[in-house]
């Protein structure tokens, strides 16, 4: 999980990021309206992992730390979900006040500088090329009857 990217990562002309193996590398994910999504508001994100790191990126995230836990506690965050697909990672979460105030608690954490930097070898696109997340925007959302 990388909530506070360090720095762009490489990206190939296109900004598509790595194709997917035996399929067609996806588009370019899209922006938020403004900084990003506001509290409570559902949110995604995606990266690319290098080939052959799924198995070890979810190893250590079977083993999260505790004060990891506690830091995303702590920035508000809450209904995080990470999926994968070979190397294709979607992050899906929620914050409390909003991901602007989650990045800066995260962002400013040594926790979460040491836990970026332990799964640095295995990314190989994490941000765009101002260091903002991939966005992935929501197209379809279907809410089913109130509870």
């Amino acid at each position: 999980m990388n909530t506070s990217p360090s720095g762009p990562a490489p990206e190939d002309s296109s900004g598509a990021g790595p194709p997917l193996s035996g399929a067609v590398a996806p588009p370019p994910p899209a922006a938020p309206g403004e900084r990003g999504p506001g509290p409570g508001e559902q949110f995604c994100h995606l990266y690319w992992l290098r080939d052959g790191a799924g198995a070890e990126y979810d190893r250590r995230h079977a083993e999260i730390w505790p004060e990891l836990s506690r830091l995303l506690d702590e920035a508000g965050m809450y209904d995080y979900s990470i999926f994968r697909r070979g190397t294709l990672v979607i992050c899906v979460l929620r914050t409390r006040a909003g991901f602007d105030r989650a990045r800066t608690v995260t962002g400013g954490s040594p926790v979460q500088a040491r836990w970026t930097a332990s799964l640095a070898d295995l990314f190989a696109e994490i941000a765009d090329a101002d260091g903002e997340p991939l966005w992935a925007p929501r197209v379809f959302r279907h809410a089913g009857p109130p509870a």
